[in-house]
Formats: C-alpha cells, structure tokens, sequence
C-alpha cells in the first residue's frame, strides 16, 4: 500500500542528489570505455537483457576471450567495434548511492581532438587514463592540456591495466611523478592518481586488497566527494541570459532563460545588459508556481518593476556587479573544421543566447599542444589550437572564461563560431578579455549629419557595388555610368580594383585572406563616401558572397545596390587584354578567380546585367535609369 509514496520519496531523493559531469581520455587503448563498462556495472545500472546482449557480443566482438567486454557498452559505432577504439563521444549517465553522473567517453586519437573538446566543454572532472606499462604519453599531455583550456579545474590519473605489471606501486609512483612534473607546466593543481584495474575492478567502485600499499579513495568514492561546479557557479553574481520573452496575454510579460550562475530573489534590483537599465525583479514565475527564490541551474521567468527593454540576447544581470559589455577581445580557440579559418571573414559567434556577426584577425600565434611552445601562424586547420583577437559587429555581453580557481564562465565566456554559408560549427572558443581599445575608442558625434551632406547635394547617396569576373566588363560599364550620372549634375566617385590596390591596399596579395581584407577595407571607404553624399562606384571582382555581404550590412538599408556583370568564364577569357588567364592556367599566376580561386555569383543582385547580349553602353544606361527610379 505504500509503495507509490515509496517511489515518490525514492524520486524525490534522486532529485536531490548533486550531478557531477566528468570525461574520460587518454591516449588510444589505455581502457577509457572499458572503466566506464565496469563502472555502469558496479553501480547497478545494467538490466538483465542488456547484460545477456553484452555476453552475446562480447563473443562476437570482444576482446576477452569468453569474459564480458565492458567496453561494449559504450562504443556503439559499428567501426568502434571493428577497431577497438573510439571514435565520437559517447555520454552515459549513471548514478550511485551518494551522486548522479553523466560520464562522457572521448576518443584517444590526435585526429578527433575536436570531439574529445566538445566531450570536455560541460565537464567538471576529467579521468585521465594512462596504460601502467606506458606511462604518461603524448596523448596524455594533449588532453590534459585540452581539459585545461576548456576550464576543468579537477583531474584523476587513473592508471590503468595495473593487473598488467602486477600491481607494482613503483611503477605506479614513477608514472604519478612523471605526470606531477606536467602537471605543473600548464598550472593544473586539483589531481590524484588512483591505481586501477578496469578490466578486473579492481580500485574502481571499491577499495581492492590486491593494492595493499595505497590508502586513498577507489575511483567511485573520490567522483562521489569531488566538488561540483554547478554548486560554485551559486556564490557567483546573478547573470541570466534572456531567451525568450514570455507574453501569453496582454496583461503579462515575462522574461525567460536559465539562470547561469547567483542567485536571484524577489525584490532584488538588476540590470538589463547591455542596454545598462535599472530595474527590479517583481515575481519569479515556474510551471510549478511562484518561487522566493531561484538559483544558479535554474530556468524561470523573471518579471519587472517596470516596463524596460528587455529581448532575447540581453542579460539580466546583478545591479551591483554587472558583467562586462565589449566588442573587441582575445579568445583562445580550437578550430574544428577541415577548412580554414579566413582571417577578416565574417562568422556566426553565439555566445550564450546573442548571436552576432565575428570577425578573427590573423592568429597571434598557434599552441603545439605536445610541447606547448607557441609557433606563428597565419591561419588555424583542423584540430589546432591558437589565440587570436575578434571583433563583432556591436557589443555583446561577456564574461572572462577563466577567473583563476573559480569555476569557468562557460555561459558568457564561451562561444562557438558558425561558417554563414553552409551552417557548421567551425570552431570553439573561450573569450580571455576585453581589448582596452574596445573601451578607449568611442565613436564621435559629428553635427553635420549625412542627411545635410546629401541634402547639399541634392541626392540620395548610394553604393554601385559592380561584381564579376576579371575581363567582365566592370570597371568599363562603372566608368560609363558615372559619366552618365556627372551629365546629369550628380556628385559621385568611382573606386576601381587595381587602382585601390596601387595605394590604399598596395600591402594586400591574392591570397582569399588578402582578398578579403581588400574587400573590407573597400566597403568602409565606400560607406564614408556614401556618407558624404556620394553615389559611389565600385569595381572589384569581390569573388565571395559572404564579403558583399559584410559590406551590404556596412550600408544603410536601400543605399547598397549589387550589380552583377555576368559574363561566361569562356567569354572573359578571350575578352583578357592583359594575358592574365593565360597566365594563371599555365600556372603563373595563383589564386586567380576562376581559374584556381572560385568566384560565388550573387544569388539575388539589384541589377544584373547580361554583357552577352548587352553592349557596355546600354548596360550603363539601364542602370542609371534604375537607380534614378530608386531616387
């Protein structure tokens, strides 16, 4: 008759108990998925037909002979288990008496290094296997080093397969010495070194005769006593970012998020970033009813004192100790994409609930993370880690990921760049500061508005914004159009491509960085003469949509207009006076578009013009007459 209030209180205790997310690494083969195998087992947490389907194949794929191959239970890809390894992460969650866990398994390999950064983000512990026959490897420092960086304070040697060289504590002590001694050099001082034995379990769930000369904890015990994060990032000042604004009728608004870290009570005063406003907090809304308090964890809807401009992306922070607003940073970064970062590119960065556009300067220098010696370069591939200063469009709220002993910021202090064109994440970040510039430039107020120098004029400024390729046509129809638009009195300036390169860009090659940085530089001398009262012309190949773009965003709305000069490659190349297609496919001339560099037609220009069945003189006329329409 009591059981139902039996299985309340058993779900209520549940409930009640801390979560600790841990990793396991290593270097390939140390037993990462094996020791987590063994752990779900010791703790219970395989069902009887789970067990019978982990004797079955374990005979078809372990590598044990006729005894269970733990590692089973975690590696689930089907090449894991052709080849013995891991290779994405794998997370479990489990619990004990004392905790929950969520357990993710990361691979060993150098080459999914990105994975294993992904597995450590959200962890609070990593458990660092190394095999007793080894020692403390390549790999070892490698991950040590990444858990490091993506802010995991607390650290487990286990050394594994102690059964292998039975359970001799000399080689135990060597391997804790070795680690001790790296340990140091990347500032990592919250670790043990536990022996254990994954396969036998020795050391794992409990205290093991067979290790008569160690006296600490198994590896359970010292995961259930560890301190959490989560508990830390409470004694933090209040920050919440908004994500969405909860308004089911007109006589409630509410803002909604989950609380990142501090505490926020009914009554206390906050203030909206990065706007800065003051105001206080009224109700602290659940679906289970008003609270009095909310903690760190915690999702809720907040409502105000009064009616302040408040929308997803702001952060609700506390009024005495807000967090800090910038727009220009260092950050750490591991690039995870197989193409290359492009310096001065425009990216997605999300950072917490904001979205912005981020662009990251050419590295400062990139990390050799087996020796740690800083190495220079001037781009970031695949797996490799570097420092580099960013700029986003306008400033976001943000806090330092690291802050010494303290948990990471993770909320406010991490964040993820995203490619614009096909949407995947390209890399992983964790912001150092705020750049002194980002607070020491502010913009001057000017009281003569661009309003009066069009007005002066005459005329509603404007950005001809020619593309195609090299012998399209564009610099010929941009020169005829502003001869057209001085007969009719108009105030305009043309900025031809290989005039600017003789000058204002004479620094920048081909390279799709230079070619990028020409085009940027291009758009903000062309939104300064728009903003002088010019119709302004431009002609350059700008062979990448992502950059016309970042210029079109340059440009007050209505005043940017694409024009493509669409001429087949064929056609361009027998129009090539200079020889330079020639050039560039017998292999003098690198990184010309179209030929070894790809050019991205617009997909959807102001104007577009068909230089195959139009001359250069009827094409300038349609143009002006179109933008004398837009007048």
């Amino acid at each position: 008759m009591n059981r139902p209030a039996d299985v309340k209180s058993w779900l209520a205790a549940q409930e009640r108990k801390a979560l600790l997310r841990f990793i396991t690494c290593g270097s390939v083969d140390d037993g990462k998925s094996t020791l987590i195998g063994r752990l779900l087992y010791e703790t219970r947490q395989i069902f009887d037909d789970q067990l019978a389907a982990l004797e079955a194949d374990s005979r078809k794929h372990g590598t044990q002979g006729e005894a269970i191959d733990f590692a089973l239970l975690v590696d689930g890809l089907s090449a894991e288990r052709e080849q013995g390894i891991t290779i994405d992460v794998a997370y479990r969650y489990f619990a004990s008496e004392k905790r929950k866990f969520i357990v993710a398994d990361t691979p060993g390999h150098e080459q999914y290094t990105r994975n294993m950064v992904t597995g450590a983000s959200t962890a609070d512990l990593a458990v660092l296997l190394v095999d007793a026959r080894k020692g403390v490897l390549t790999q070892t420092r490698r991950h040590s080093y990444l858990a490091k960086l993506v802010g995991i304070r607390r650290f487990v040697l286990a050394v594994n397969k102690m059964d292998l060289v039975d359970f001799d504590q000399g080689a135990f002590e060597a391997i804790a010495a070795d680690y001790r001694a790296f340990a140091e050099t990347i500032g990592v001082d919250e670790w043990v070194a536990i022996p254990v034995s994954a396969l036998s379990g020795d050391n794992v769930a409990a205290r093991s005769p067979t290790v008569p000369w160690y006296s600490g904890p198994s590896l359970l015990d010292h995961l259930e006593a560890v301190p959490v994060d989560a508990e830390a990032d409470v004694a933090k000042p209040l920050r919440m970012p908004v994500q969405w604004v909860n308004r089911p009728h007109q006589d409630f608004r509410g803002f909604t998020g989950q609380i990142a870290s501090g505490t926020v009570t009914a009554g206390d005063d906050v203030r909206i970033l990065p706007s800065g406003r003051l105001t206080r907090i009224v109700r602290i809304v659940t679906g289970d009813g008003d609270l009095d308090q909310a903690v760190a964890g915690q999702s809720v809807t907040l409502t105000f004192a009064d009616e302040v401009d408040c929308s997803r992306g702001d952060v609700i922070a506390a009024a005495a100790d807000p967090a800090e607003v910038a727009d220009q940073f260092e950050a750490a970064m591991v690039w995870m994409d197989e193409h290359e970062l492009i310096p001065g590119r425009g990216y997605w960065l999300k950072l917490g609930t904001q979205t912005v556009t981020a662009t990251v300067h050419r590295p400062k220098y990139e990390v050799n993370v087996n020796t740690l010696e800083h190495l220079a370069a001037s781009t970031l591939g695949l797996n490799a880690i570097g420092v580099a200063e960013i700029a986003t469009d306008r400033e976001i709220v943000f806090e330092p990921y690291a802050t010494g002993d303290s948990s990471p910021n993770r909320v406010l202090g991490g964040f993820i760049l995203i490619d614009k064109l096909t949407n995947a994440t390209v890399a992983c970040g964790m912001l150092h500061f705020a750049l002194r510039r980002a607070h020491n430039i502010h913009r001057q107020h000017l009281d003569v508005s661009r309003e009066t120098h069009a007005t002066l004029k005459g005329q509603k400024p404007a950005v001809l914004w020619f593309t195609g390729l090299s012998g399209a046509g564009k610099s010929t129809i941009a020169n005829l159009v502003e001869q057209k638009l001085v007969a009719r009195g108009r105030h305009t300036f043309l900025l031809d491509g290989d005039n600017v390169r003789h000058g204002l860009n004479r620094d920048l090659g081909f390279t799709e960085a230079d070619r990028i940085e020409n085009i940027r530089r291009v758009g903000e001398l062309a939104r300064l003469m728009a903003d002088a009262g010019l119709i302004v012309m431009t002609a350059f190949i700008s062979p990448f949509r992502a950059e016309r773009e970042m210029v079109r965003k340059m440009i007050p709305d209505g005043e940017f207009i694409e024009v493509f000069v669409d001429t087949p490659l064929a056609e361009a190349e027998k129009r090539d006076t200079k020889g330079l297609y020639a050039k560039a496919r017998a292999g003098e001339l690198k990184n010309f578009t179209g030929i070894d560099s790809p050019y991205e037609p617009p997909e959807q220009p102001e104007i577009r013009i068909d230089t195959t069945a139009m001359g250069p003189d009827a094409a300038a006329e349609l143009i002006v007459e179109e933008l004398m329409k837009r007048r």
